[in-house]
């Protein structure tokens, strides 16, 4: 069975992954598996960007077809913050903790008005493979709209401050209180990987 690198050491993400792609013959191994402990700048401009960057850097130490994304909440009140730094919003370059994330974004927003409270959280996603002795790189973007509730969802999973501060209100709910099968069906992320999936079907094949 072909191995995918699915360029994370999120334990949460490579699980969302393995429900977005269970229909493929393929073996998905992280970061973690392989022991890779050393990470790119992510010096894009864009979530496309930095995704393309790490695919690249990945797949170039693995020698594997390589999945990597990049994502984050564009809140348009903020002027699209925290945007391509979501992840590196506070305290410069550190990893800010979850809670202190999603806290941020409310304080923020606070005295804003309903009708200027939304947001989306964006998803690129980049593939980089070899298909014979071509070097083949893809990528797609999707977004899940909503707004910016006065208080944000008081549980969050590891690793995903901004799902507790994202309202839909299709659904009249938080995109954090959705199960994870049920979060993986309608996610930004699982449209961005839709959108893979003629190529990973190639990489299956092979």
């Amino acid at each position: 069975m072909r191995r995918l690198l699915i360029a994370t050491t999120n334990p949460a993400k490579l699980a969302e992954y393995r429900i977005l792609l269970a229909g493929f013959a393929l073996e998905l191994v992280s970061l973690a598996d392989l022991k890779v402990d050393s990470a790119p700048a992510e010096s894009g401009t864009t979530f496309a960007e930095n995704a393309m960057l790490k695919a690249h850097y990945y797949f170039e130490r693995s020698g594997l077809p390589t999945l990597a994304d990049d994502g984050g909440l564009e809140v348009d009140a903020l002027g699209g913050e925290p945007g391509v730094r979501s992840h590196r919003w506070l305290g410069g370059g550190v990893m800010s903790g979850d809670e202190a994330l999603a806290d941020e974004v409310i304080r923020r927003m606070k005295g804003v008005e309903p009708g200027r409270r939304t947001a989306r959280i964006r998803a690129a996603a980049a593939l980089v493979y070899r298909e014979g002795a071509e070097v083949r790189e893809r990528v797609a973007e999707a977004a899940i709209e909503g707004v910016i509730p006065e208080h944000r969802y008081p549980q969050m999973r590891r690793g995903f401050p901004y799902r507790a501060v994202l309202f839909i209100p299709e659904r009249q709910c938080y995109l954090a209180e959705l199960g994870e099968r049920e979060e993986a069906r309608i996610s930004q992320r699982r449209m961005a990987v839709d959108k893979l999936r003629g190529d990973v079907q190639s990489i299956a094949r092979t």
